[in-house]
């Protein structure tokens, strides 16, 4: 067969190189520069490629075609491929063609990278030979060259889930579901919904869905009852009407069953020791438990493998300690549910950094929480007349910033010891900083200068 893959990024390359592995003539176009790193992989591997451009000619010939994950579907090349006949697959649908590994798939709006993460640390962990693979930055399609792990722990976009027909995870993980990138949905929220419940349709009976019984969009769309698969829903609560999966009896502790009916055995996982914050990652922390329960770890592994857990940077990250005030990174969260998150999973006063390029932001869903729990908010952005105009009256103190440097200065001057200073924008970063991992980057100098300049004063003192 000849392949031609769509987009030279991480997901497109390993697709060409696993493509060619598996003894097929593969070309590869890319509309924007490739860069050095995968071009040279292409090179070094003889696979023809151009960039800056798509030549129709060239890619009509396919037989199939891999398509890259940010390429939409009104993208002149996918029309022209549609109107061919031409199929077209993800990268995920290829590697999966290619693997007989246990694969644990996790998507959801908000939560996939932690989740992921978290995955597969427990089994790493635990000592099962596991790999790490889609929208965490490494290919799965690559790996599957020479597929030598038994598990895979996927995290995967709606947009790679688009484009996948016969991939069959053994365990798939549905954290929620809420508005985002509607704009590739024809602006409907039940679309968007269906792409992520790619991820369970050709589960059978020997699979197993993890899903979040709290999540309303996941209740509205989810057809349990029509499904082989067998389902374990995980929730803040007990719920008497689930009698599998997993819940909190208390802020700290799990409870766990896995089997049905006369089998059916309750454990207790102690959460405690975990270096996660918020209610949210009690989520993801229940189904992370779910997926190292299922791959056949002990509690007593779990537990321990819980306190050694580092998230991905700049998701709610601990990033140090001035005058007996935390200062925790957020950068990640560039809209406004994920700030939400954050405000309501810490617990103490809160000195609020947020600000950035607003997105067509409505902040009335963070109002109660701004007014229980944020002693001040420092704006940091250039234009913050949207967050004055919101938080102005509910807030007891809000002042104006246009660098972190600033901003970390002045939340330092007004937080008090045991205080949380939070960055945690809500909004893009674009209008000062090349991106939230700038930003982050920024706020965590900004706090290491800081508590050096401390050190220093009381060493002179």
């Amino acid at each position: 067969m000849h392949y031609v893959i769509l987009g030279a990024g991480e997901s497109g390359v390993g697709a060409a190189l696993l493509a060619q592995a598996k003894g097929h003539t593969v070309f590869v176009s890319d509309k924007s520069p490739i860069q050095s790193a995968y071009k040279q992989k292409l090179e070094a591997a003889g696979i023809p490629f151009e960039e800056n451009q798509h030549t129709d000619a060239e890619i009509l010939r396919a037989d199939e075609v891999v398509k890259s994950p940010g390429i939409p579907e009104k993208a002149p090349v996918i029309q022209a491929l549609r109107e061919k006949g031409t199929p077209i697959i993800s990268e995920i649908e290829l590697a999966g063609r290619y693997t007989q590994a246990k694969c644990i798939c996790i998507t959801g709006t908000n939560g996939k990278t932690t989740t992921t993460l978290l995955t597969y640390h427990l089994l790493k962990e635990a000592g099962l030979n596991v790999g790490l693979a889609g929208n965490v930055g490494y290919s799965l399609a690559e790996q599957v060259i020479e597929d030598q792990h038994d598990y895979y722990v996927v995290e995967l976009s709606s947009f790679q889930l688009d484009d996948t027909y016969d991939f069959q995870p053994w365990i798939s993980v549905l954290l929620n579901i809420t508005p985002d990138h509607l704009d590739r949905y024809n602006y409907s929220l039940e679309e968007y919904a269906q792409a992520k419940l790619r991820i369970m349709r050709n589960q059978d009976s020997t699979c197993h869905f993890i899903y979040n019984a709290d999540d309303e969009n996941i209740q509205r769309y989810f057809k349990a009852a029509l499904r082989p698969v067998q389902q374990l829903p995980f929730s803040l609560h007990h719920r008497p009407d689930y009698h599998l999966g997993a819940y909190y009896i208390d802020e700290e502790r799990v409870c766990v069953d896995l089997q049905p009916g006369f089998y059916s055995k309750t454990e207790e996982i102690n959460t405690a020791a975990s270096p996660l914050i918020g209610q949210h990652n009690r989520q993801n922390m229940l189904a992370a438990v779910l997926c190292a329960r299922l791959a056949g770890i002990e509690k007593p592994q779990i537990e321990a493998s819980l306190v050694s857990f580092h998230n991905a940077d700049h998701r709610l990250q601990p990033v140090g300690e001035v005058n007996g005030a935390r200062f925790i990174n957020d950068s990640k969260a560039t809209n406004v549910e994920a700030a939400w998150f954050a405000l309501d999973g810490i617990r103490r006063p809160i000195i609020w950094i947020a600000g950035g390029t607003d997105k067509g932001n409505d902040y009335s869903t963070l109002i109660p929480l701004a007014e229980n729990r944020v002693k001040a908010l420092v704006c940091l952005g250039v234009d913050n007349e949207k967050l004055k105009a919101s938080f102005g009256g509910i807030v007891p103190h809000l002042e104006e910033t246009r660098s972190m440097t600033d901003a970390v200065q002045r939340a330092a001057a007004l937080a008090a010891p045991g205080d949380v200073v939070l960055l945690s924008p809500a909004c893009a970063s674009f209008d000062l900083f090349r991106n939230y991992e700038d930003r982050g980057r920024q706020f965590a100098q900004a706090v290491a200068q800081l508590a050096d300049d401390q050190t220093n004063e009381e060493a002179n003192e």
